[in-house]
């Protein structure tokens, strides 16, 4: 059995990459909904439509354990993924985690009283960060800024023209006194070093691609029923829904190396994705 990852495009493979460098022996499997991103537009009905297509194609894959990388589907549908989906599914012994309490943790463990985070239209507007900040500790202020167009420009080829895009986000946080930045899409790592820039020396930036392998770590080996059924042959396969040269290049772009894609087809009909026999 293997990892899954899955993610509604292809800023995921930031966190595969990751993992991947801390467990370089366990078996992955990475989904990206590359024919229907973004999600971050979309309403919660069909983000969950999606995701839970997206994870019971997994789940047929022999994923025992899937992380949503992304933040999105982490806010809108995970929660009813776990509670209502999945115990009544034919999986119900497997697991699915997400992202967004793993960074809030992360930020809170640093002591940090004043929080910044940038994320997708769809994750801002559902409050998730705020809403399980309050459970946690409810005296942290969070400032948060909706970043629509980053995750186009990202995987279109649209470094060139995203650097005053991204000053104009940013600027939001100007007044705010943020002690750390939260980038809140598994995207925004690969523009890190941007940020950091932009933001200032004074600003900690909480980046997932450095926090879910440890966390993902710690969880496997609290979980040994679930660790012990996930294989470890250092194997990793890269699977999407739809295949065009700006993905090849995106895909390239944000893992840092070459890694060859699969397109798996979607059928209508059955509601579901199939991957062809090679």
């Amino acid at each position: 059995m293997k990892l899954g990852i899955f993610d509604s495009g292809l800023g995921g493979l930031v966190i595969a990459k990751s993992i991947r460098e801390k467990m370089p022996d366990i078996d992955i499997l990475y989904f990206g909904d590359t024919l229907h991103l973004p999600y971050g537009n979309k309403s919660s009905e069909t983000i969950y439509a999606y995701s839970k297509r997206a994870i019971e194609f997994l789940f047929e894959q022999d994923c025992n354990l899937i992380i949503t990388a992304c933040n999105t589907v982490s806010a809108s549908a995970l929660r009813r993924l776990q509670q209502e989906y999945l115990p009544s599914s034919p999986y119900a012994h497997r697991r699915i985690l997400g992202v967004v309490v793993p960074t809030l943790e992360c930020a809170i463990d640093k002591g940090y009283k004043r929080l910044g985070v940038i994320a997708t239209n769809y994750t801002v507007k559902s409050n998730i960060f705020e809403d399980e900040l309050k459970k946690i500790d409810p005296e942290i202020k969070i400032f948060q800024e909706n970043t629509p167009l980053l995750v186009p420009l990202i995987e279109n080829k649209g470094m060139p023209w995203i650097d005053p895009i991204l000053a104009h986000y940013l600027n939001a946080f100007d007044d705010k006194n943020i002690e750390c930045l939260i980038l809140g899409c598994t995207h925004y790592p690969y523009l890190k070093d941007k940020i950091a820039s932009l933001i200032g020396a004074d600003v900690d930036i909480i980046s997932q691609d450095e926090i879910i392998p440890d966390k993902l770590s710690d969880y496997l080996h609290r979980h040994p029923e679930i660790a012990d059924k996930i294989t470890n042959k250092g194997q990793i396969e890269f699977l999407i829904s739809d295949m065009t040269d700006g993905y090849k290049h995106a895909a390239k772009a944000i893992y840092k190396s070459d890694i060859a894609l699969e397109c798996t087809r979607f059928c209508a009909t059955s509601n579901t994705y199939i991957r062809e026999a090679s």
